[in-house]
C-alpha cells in the first residue's frame, strides 16, 4: 500500500518565543542569507503575519516577499521583524581553536 506524503510546514511547530529563537539560531549557523531570510518569514508566519505586518509597519505582502527563498529584506526590516517576534539577535566571538 502506498503512503500519502503531506507537505510540512514548520510554522506550526514554532509555537513559542523559545521555539522560534531554536530555530532561528541553527538557521543563522548556516550563514546562508537566503535560508536565514526564508527562515524568519517561516517564524513570522507562525507568530502570524498580520500580526507581524501590524506591529512592523510594513505590508503583509511586503513581508511575504521579503522572506522567501529569492527575497532580500533591509536589515531594517530584518530587525523589525525580529523585535515584532519578541526575540533578540545577539553576537559572540568564536571560541579559539
Amino acid at each position: 500500500m502506498a503512503k500519502k506524503l503531506t507537505n510540512y510546514d514548520p510554522a506550526e511547530d514554532l509555537t513559542s518565543k523559545e521555539a522560534i529563537a531554536i530555530f532561528l539560531a541553527e538557521a543563522l549557523k548556516t550563514n546562508d542569507a537566503a535560508y536565514i531570510a526564508h527562515a524568519l518569514g517561516v517564524a513570522a508566519r507562525a507568530k502570524g503575519m498580520s500580526q507581524i505586518a501590524g506591529e512592523t509597519g510594513l505590508s503583509r505582502e511586503q513581508l511575504y516577499r521579503s522572506f522567501s527563498l529569492s527575497g532580500n529584506p533591509t536589515l531594517k526590516t530584518t530587525l523589525a521583524v525580529v523585535r515584532a517576534l519578541g526575540i533578540k539577535l545577539t553576537a559572540k566571538a568564536p571560541k579559539a581553536a
